[in-house]
């Protein structure tokens, strides 16, 4: 039966790669029923630490929300139930909105304040329709507001595709500093905090979405970033693992818990949506225990099963699956991605 991540412990949050021991409920958790979750917590605005709990007649929604690095961050957080709980997740980033007492600390909504909006979704495609205040944004979060609105509502089954109207006209192009809006919908395709500081030429190039660790306020959180790969490179999964090993940019803010010398010694295998990775034994935290760290664990899982097509991870090292978690759990198993991500307490 495949495992679901339970993160706790360290994060390596600086060029030394220390750890941060975190407390109460793990960024990544063991998968709960959809709808409620009784320990989550969350943390008020002016710092003071406040548990939410998920009663019936709430349910657990990631908000895309701007940190303080402006890193576009899924942040999970009990919502009461609402029969368009897509909607109700958009209103939910509204600035000065429901969200205000909600917001972990470093943290703030990305639609400007008093915009109202509506949700129709119709076979995968949601069109939300902005008040005339969506305009009432700073240009640089222009871009921050498409993946966050993108992200938000494709977190659900019922959505691929995201169309933007404001005061019932479709949007071709955003309206302050005029991003285009893709005519056939916007989807998670498009990437999200982008990192193309290295790359020359973006038109011979694809993107692949990995997560990096962060931290605000003394917490830790995954951040995705869409790098841009050589379109030469077919295999997407290895593609992701060389961008987990060679890290974020230098001044991004983020690291990764992955060794410089950690490789893949073959081509990845999927099959019936489980990929199969076999490592050198630097990827081990532990060499005698055998054990991966969650910090290596969790990042690669949450950056493997946002590609297509798979749902589950397999780790083995030089050819064995005598491999373990930091609580002694095989990883020769397919380990599942959580449910919600960046659900602990801040």
């Amino acid at each position: 039966m495949a495992k679901k991540i339970k993160a706790a412990g360290k994060f390596a949050l600086a060029l030394a790669v220390c750890g941060i021991w975190i407390s109460g409920c793990s960024l990544l958790p063991e998968k709960q029923p959809e709808k409620i979750d009784p320990h989550q917590s969350v943390s008020v605005k002016d710092g003071t630490k406040q548990t939410a709990t998920a009663k019936k007649g709430q349910v657990l929604t990631e908000l895309y929300l701007i940190d303080k690095n402006g890193y576009v961050v899924p942040q999970t957080i009990a919502l009461p139930e609402s029969k368009s709980i897509a909607k109700q997740a958009l209103e939910y980033l509204v600035q000065d909105g429901p969200v205000s007492n909600l917001l972990p600390n470093g943290f703030r909504a990305v639609l400007p304040a008093n915009t109202q909006l509506s949700v129709d979704v119709k076979d995968g495609l949601a069109t939300v329709d902005f008040s005339g205040d969506f305009k009432d944004y700073q240009a640089h979060d222009e871009q921050k507001i498409l993946e966050s609105v993108t992200w938000t509502l494709t977190q659900f089954d019922s959505i691929q595709k995201v169309s933007l109207k404001m005061n019932g006209k479709k949007l071709k192009a955003m309206p302050v500093a005029g991003t285009p809006v893709s005519p056939g919908g916007l989807t998670r395709e498009a990437g999200i905090n982008t990192d193309t500081k290295y790359v020359a030429d973006i038109t011979n190039t694809h993107p692949v979405t990995v997560y990096y660790l962060a931290e605000t306020g003394g917490q830790s959180y995954y951040v995705p970033v869409t790098k841009r790969v050589a379109d030469s490179r077919k295999d997407d999964v290895a593609a992701a693992v060389e961008e987990l090993v060679k890290g974020p940019s230098p001044g991004s803010h983020l690291v990764s818990g992955f060794m410089d010398d950690v490789k893949l010694k073959k081509q990845p295998e999927i099959a019936n949506g489980k990929v199969t990775l076999d490592f050198n034994k630097e990827i081990l935290g532990s060499l005698d225990k055998k054990m991966i760290s969650n910090e290596v664990l969790d990042p690669l899982v949450l950056t493997l099963t946002e590609q297509k097509g798979i749902k589950s991870v397999a780790v083995e090292v030089d050819g064995s699956t005598k491999v373990v978690t930091e609580d002694g759990k095989s990883v020769s198993e397919p380990v599942t991605r959580p449910e919600k991500v960046n659900t602990g307490s801040f």
